[in-house]
């Protein structure tokens, strides 16, 4: 039986109080998992993560961690716990450089981390090669690079992406996700809340299609994709599953 990493259970939460995005959402992810969590706008995903992250505090629920709830825990907090988050914006420290990042990324470590910056660095090339380079000059796809491998600086057992390819052009995007998916292949796992639902749902292990802060449909990528009723609803009306 597969011991949930992370588990949400029947959350409520919202960034005003008696008025919440999330109505009851139920979630979970498996170490090594990457989970899509995808859906309109307006339906809660971005909530969902920072609520996991601990940067809005649930009115009912429970958040389980590595068998620990850590619903109403402090962001800093749940860091420690194994957890990191890139939000969708404001990720980087434009005035610093590459390699400033991500030795900020590793605020809580001690000792050396040229080691856990050569591993970036292979992990991302482009980042190597700009090391010296201020972030605030780097194109959108290399900021959300710098974005990732400064939370990996830390490690974590779980990551979650709030819409990495919002904003970037479709080569680009490409090459973000397939990051992602490199990422996951190191053993991370990852919970991808994003916005191109087709190519997030190919990638990932298992999904969830979230409406009206509810979690309405999960399960397999694959299911997903090939499901005509998420299809058409979410997928976009001329989508068609592949039934080879």
């Amino acid at each position: 039986m597969t011991t949930n990493l992370l588990e949400v259970k029947n959350v409520h939460a919202g960034y005003v109080k008696d008025l919440n995005i999330l109505q009851g959402i139920n979630f979970r992810i498996a170490s090594g998992e990457l989970v899509a969590v995808i859906g309109p706008n307006g339906a809660g995903k971005s909530t969902l993560a920072k609520t996991i992250f601990g940067l809005l505090t649930p009115e009912q629920g429970q958040i389980i961690f590595k068998g620990k709830n850590i619903a109403g825990l402090k962001s800093n907090k749940i860091v420690r716990q194994g957890m990191c988050y890139v939000p969708q914006i404001t990720n980087v420290f434009a005035s610093l450089s590459v390699e400033e990042n991500l030795e900020m990324g590793a605020f809580i470590r001690s000792g050396s981390l040229k080691s856990l910056k050569n591993t970036i660095y292979t992990m991302f090339p482009r980042l190597g090669s700009r090391r010296r380079q201020k972030a605030g000059t780097l194109s959108g796809g290399e900021r959300q690079m710098l974005a990732m491998g400064k939370a990996l600086m830390l490690e974590p057992d779980l990551l979650l992406l709030d819409e990495p390819s919002a904003a970037l052009s479709p080569i680009l995007v490409t090459s973000v996700l397939e990051q992602v998916k490199a990422i996951n292949q190191t053993g991370t796992a990852i919970v991808l809340v994003e916005q191109n639902a087709k190519k997030a749902l190919a990638m990932a292990d298992r999904g969830y299609v979230l409406e009206n802060g509810k979690d309405r449909f999960e399960g397999t990528g694959k299911a997903l994709l090939d499901d005509p009723k998420v299809g058409e609803l979410y997928l976009g009306a001329a989508y068609k599953p592949d039934t080879k």
